[in-house]
């Protein structure tokens, strides 16, 4: 185990290199509420997150594990940055929440260094069933040598977000589930020419990678880190073509400057985007958006490998993520907050936050009720995509941030993104980043 001093000279450098129930069910078939593990009554804890959109919903369902437990539960929300930062201090020594999220970027070297709660004997003890949850995500919160130190919070998954009144001003048909790359790149064409000068038909942005062009190199055959974490396919023929739609489409779409300035989800909400590619996590951004009636969502779309207008619904790819609820390994209270955790994570309470629109569950089968939440606005694509398409989970390796902030730089894809109309220097990017990607997974492993 590496001494605590490396580990927070580590998280230093991943830190700077950072980014965005009711009841219980029995053992055995699905997950536990955790009330098998002891809890003194009157004690509380505290619970961090980063997204203000889950907080209510959240809360709700800990106050029913309070009604259970007796044990009183704050739901504390900290912007993205602010997060990671007291995360790291708290790693380095100081205080940290009870149950906090954790990420698939940060997952393994918080395990690695003892930051975080070993919950093994915990779900052994109270008979967590772990083959309930997403395989991919689970993998994510469980250490080589095969202790768990978070379990399944979510899911998540793509689907594209269109704005009906820009498409009518252009007279472009709206986005179906047929939809290739090819079809999305000629509607956002026709969008920018079609409409005033300072509306375009897309817009994108490096940092957009698992909401946007992740999806595209692995759409076209490529990956960005393989199954077993120890290369990448950036650079292959069929992820430099991934790359190549992508840097189509970006000629036709907001320019990088306005992008950095703006933002992409603000361009949109602003009326000055046909589209955009966004998360399920994003929902309820542009649900309670002052235009959400002209919003509509529609399927991801796929690749045309043969380039012949009949490619196959199996080639939809989605790229797919979920978070982890975790406990500091120092908490005052550790059977509390594991037994918060095997709550939060039952079946139930996963049932519950999808009924009330906080999340889908880190459960397969058990979110058809998340497009439900949502009044007036269908978002069942996000949902209906795991069944007409596949999913292929978030690509991380041990220390993730080493190389995943700057492939999104002016180290990495900037400058293709910058200039689109230059051919030939988004292929020379993809090189670029397929060398470091190797030489950070060399590091790693060194």
């Amino acid at each position: 185990m590496k001494s605590k001093k490396l580990m927070a000279a580590g998280l230093c450098f991943v830190m700077a290199a950072g980014l965005a129930a009711c009841g219980s069910s029995n053992s055995g078939s699905s997950a536990s509420s955790g009330s098998g593990s002891s809890a003194t009554e009157g004690d509380s804890l505290t619970i961090n997150i980063w997204d203000s959109n889950q907080q209510a919903g959240i809360q709700e369902i800990c106050d029913d594990w309070t009604a259970e437990s007796g044990i009183d539960v704050k739901v504390e929300v900290i912007t993205w940055d602010d997060y990671w930062t007291l995360l790291e201090a708290g790693a380095s020594g100081g205080a940290l929440a009870d149950v906090f999220w954790m990420h698939s970027n940060y997952s393994q070297i918080y395990m690695e260094n003892d930051v975080l709660l070993d919950l093994t004997e915990y779900i052994e003890k109270d008979g967590i069933d772990m083959s309930v949850y997403y395989e991919d995500i689970a993998a994510i919160y469980t250490r080589d040598d095969g202790n768990i130190y978070a379990l399944p919070k979510d899911h998540d998954t793509i689907a594209l977000l269109y704005n009906k009144a820009i498409f009518d001003e252009a007279g472009v048909d709206y986005p179906t589930s047929e939809w290739t790359y090819e079809d999305m790149y000629e509607a956002a064409k026709a969008i920018t020419e079609n409409t005033a000068d300072d509306t375009y038909g897309v817009a994108f942005n490096t940092t957009n990678n698992q909401d946007t062009w992740y999806n595209f190199v692995y759409s076209y055959g490529g990956n960005i880190i393989n199954e077993t974490k120890d290369d990448t396919a950036i650079d292959s023929a069929e992820g430099k073509a991934g790359m190549e739609m992508v840097r189509k489409m970006l000629t036709v779409a907001s320019p990088q400057a306005i992008v950095a300035e703006t933002g992409t989800d603000s361009l949109f909400v602003s009326g000055k985007v046909g589209m955009i590619m966004q998360g399920s996590w994003m929902i309820n951004t542009f649900y309670t958006a002052e235009n959400a009636a002209d919003y509509a969502w529609a399927m991801i779309p796929y690749a045309d490998l043969n380039n012949d207008g009949e490619c196959q619904k199996e080639e939809r790819q989605c790229c797919y993520n979920g978070l982890g609820w975790a406990a500091a390994a120092n908490t005052s209270n550790p059977d509390a907050a594991a037994s918060l955790i095997e709550y939060l994570c039952s079946e139930d309470a996963q049932i519950k936050q999808a009924e009330l629109g906080v999340t889908m569950a880190g459960i397969p089968g058990i979110s058809e009720s998340f497009a439900n939440a949502f009044e007036g606005m269908d978002v069942s694509v996000f949902d209906l995509v795991e069944s007409e398409g596949t999913l292929y989970p978030y690509p991380s390796t041990r220390n993730s941030g080493v190389w995943e902030n700057p492939m999104r730089q002016k180290e990495g894809f900037l400058p293709a993104w910058q200039n689109p109309e230059d051919e030939e220097l988004m292929a020379q990017c993809c090189d670029t980043v397929a060398a470091f990607i190797r030489d950070a997974i060399a590091a790693e492993n060194s």
